[in-house]
């Protein structure tokens, strides 16, 4: 009976009881340009700056409170609303981080590595800043190269 019970349950947790819910992401959302709250707040923008922002969000999708909605779903359709600047912030991250570990390898080859960690040498910060636009290809060839990681004689294991 267990065994049975078993099998039933498998089986129903395999195919499923309920078919797949497919609902309309967008429903409550229309282009922005077309929703007065948008409308309303665009004819108040004082600037030419806030303008043309306003120009750019009437092609996204706005609730009925006339903001901006952020469509992170897979669309191609609204790439440049998430993907875009996504690949931006982490580009921008791994440069100030890259930049940042070359700067602490190289005060650590030098005479006084606990110095240069407070007291920043200018001119190696900003060779470091410069180089760590490429940072991606630095990175690809430190991996593949096998500089990227401690070798396992290298980490220090606590005895136990």
């Amino acid at each position: 009976m267990r065994q049975l019970f078993a099998l039933v349950l498998a089986a129903c947790l395999w195919l499923g009881f309920a078919p797949v819910a497919k609902a309309d992401y967008y429903a409550n959302l229309k282009p922005c340009g077309e929703t007065p709250a948008f409308v309303q707040r665009a004819k108040a923008a004082a600037t030419a700056q806030d303008k043309a922002r306003f120009e750019s969000y009437s092609t996204l999708l706005c609730g009925e409170e006339g903001l901006p909605h952020l469509i992170a779903d897979g669309n191609l359709a609204h790439l440049s609303e998430f993907v875009i600047p996504g690949v931006m912030f982490l580009y921008i991250a791994g440069w100030i981080g890259w930049a940042g570990r070359s700067y602490l390898q190289a005060a650590k080859k030098s005479k006084n590595p606990e110095e240069m960690e407070i007291v920043i040498d200018v001119p190696l910060a900003v060779k470091c800043s410069l180089s760590g636009a490429t940072w991606p290809l630095l990175a690809f060839g430190e991996y593949s190269g096998g500089k990227m990681f401690a070798k396992d004689d290298e980490i220090t294991v606590s005895p136990r």
